[in-house]
């Protein structure tokens, strides 16, 4: 067999639920409420909308609930919805660690878990173990491998993830698991072009599609399907053309940490590389007094920061929510006039206000190669404003809030949550989704805490959805 196969599978098949810390079981559990806050917070964006359409047409049983409403359809096109809805707001994890090159967005794999986990009747420690897995999987081949640089996105390692995962939760054998992620990693690269520029509603539709073919690949693979024996390592093969050589992945054990630990929460709803000049710009803000006396801004950033939030002048002049929470100049302008960045920076109005261009006009963003040299570990950011006057402020930052060394607490999670769930959901739902999501392991019935998640009839908008 095909050694990443062999490694990728044997070690999806011997991880369980026994072998986890304490602390990896909690973080499992952090991490699915705020994957699941930001996918309700999402309900009515329309990119999910034209989601939730598509999969209500399908009806399936077993199948799996569309989050929002009590329609199940297949496990594939919720993984599909409920994916599209968590990454639209660009508000949930990012993978972390010092030795990451591109890990992505490992929550992404969640919707996959609680779709399959709901069609297979798996039970809640089966869905926690899958959910630790898919940390695991998606970043070590993220340490593994950068695709950057061959213009490739990196939702191809989420493909291979959701179908590893996938697999756990459907209990497939080891060589079963092995054809699903050969199914998955063959017919599932994607480019880079998603997050390149003027950005469209496909750069949170991504990650989505990616999880839903590895949904795909493993319920292929428990039918029997059969995929390239040599996936990766054939001379068509994943090295071959995709990532380049790289070594075998080793995952967590002894002294290395889970991945799930390292893995960053977000603060604030934009791009990961900007949550440290968001909170400077704020310390700043309390500084300058007038806004109007800034005559420059100058921003000295890593080279990720740079190539993904200020890479073309469409960051300059963002259109679409989609550029506006990749643009650095976008939500450092927000951040000075309004003392934060909140997801009503995002709506089609004040993306046009005309006070946050003239203010983006005066940003400038450079290369500081010191601070390169500590990312990914630190997201090293400095922010200077220059007033009319010569006067000078700064402030620096390495570690945003939600930052394994700068963590959000539990109850910061909790409000999270609530802030995005309350525009939807009854106060008493959202209890009692927490008090259950909180006690996973112990018993839970995912497809009533799925069930919990109905909206409310005034907050489903217009439309021929159906609440069945």
């Amino acid at each position: 067999m095909d050694r990443f196969l062999e490694c990728l599978s044997s070690y999806g098949t011997s991880l369980k639920f026994e072998d986890l810390p304490q602390e990896v079981i909690h973080e499992a559990k952090r991490r699915t409420i705020d994957l699941l806050g930001c996918a309700i917070g999402a309900y009515l964006g329309e990119p999910c909308k034209m989601a939730r359409l598509h999969s209500l047409e399908v009806s399936s049983n077993p199948g799996s609930t569309v989050l929002g409403t009590l329609h199940r359809s297949s496990p594939e096109l919720a993984t599909f919805t409920n994916g599209v809805m968590a990454r639209y707001l660009d508000y949930n994890d990012n993978a972390g660690g010092k030795d990451i090159k591109e890990g992505g967005h490992p929550s992404d794999n969640i919707p996959a878990v609680l779709a399959v986990a709901e069609y297979a009747g798996a039970d809640a420690k089966t869905v926690i173990t899958a959910i630790v897995l898919a940390y695991e999987v998606q970043g070590r081949l993220g340490e593994a491998a950068k695709l950057r640089p061959r213009k490739l996105d990196h939702v191809f390692y989420v493909a291979l993830s959701s179908a590893s995962v996938a697999s756990k939760v459907l209990g497939l054998s080891k060589e079963e698991t092995a054809q699903a992620l050969a199914l998955a990693a063959v017919p599932n690269v994607a480019i880079r072009e998603t997050r390149r520029g003027q950005l469209s509603m496909w750069k949170g539709c991504a990650g989505a599609n990616a999880a839903r073919n590895g949904v795909f690949a493993a319920l292929l693979a428990r039918r029997g399907l059969h995929g390239p024996e040599q996936a990766f390592e054939g001379a068509f093969g994943v090295l071959n053309v995709v990532t380049g050589p790289m070594e075998l992945p080793s995952f967590a054990a002894g002294e290395r940490p889970y991945k799930i630990m390292e893995a960053k929460l977000k603060y604030f709803p934009a791009e990961s590389s900007t949550q440290c000049a968001i909170h400077a710009a704020i310390e700043l803000r309390k500084e300058i007094g007038r806004i109007e006396d800034i005559q420059s801004i100058v921003v000295e950033a890593f080279d990720q920061a740079v190539d993904i939030t200020a890479d073309t002048p469409d960051k300059w002049h963002p259109t679409t929510r989609e550029t506006a929470d990749h643009s650095l100049p976008y939500v450092l302008a927000a951040a000075l006039l309004d003392g934060t960045v909140s997801l009503e920076h995002f709506k089609e109005e004040r993306i046009r206000d005309p006070k946050l261009h003239e203010l983006m006009r005066r940003v400038e963003v450079r290369r500081n190669p010191d601070y390169t040299k500590e990312h990914p570990e630190a997201h090293h950011t400095r922010v200077e404003l220059v007033t009319i006057s010569g006067r000078r402020y700064a402030k620096e930052m390495r570690y945003a809030k939600g930052h394994p060394k700068n963590p959000m607490t539990d109850d910061e999670v909790n409000r999270k949550f609530y802030t995005l769930a309350e525009p939807f959901l009854a106060r008493k739902q959202i209890r009692n989704i927490l008090d259950r999501l909180w006690n996973l392991e112990e018993g839970q019935d995912l497809r009533e805490v799925l069930c919990l998640f109905i909206v409310r009839p005034e907050n489903r908008g217009t439309g021929p959805v159906r609440f069945l």
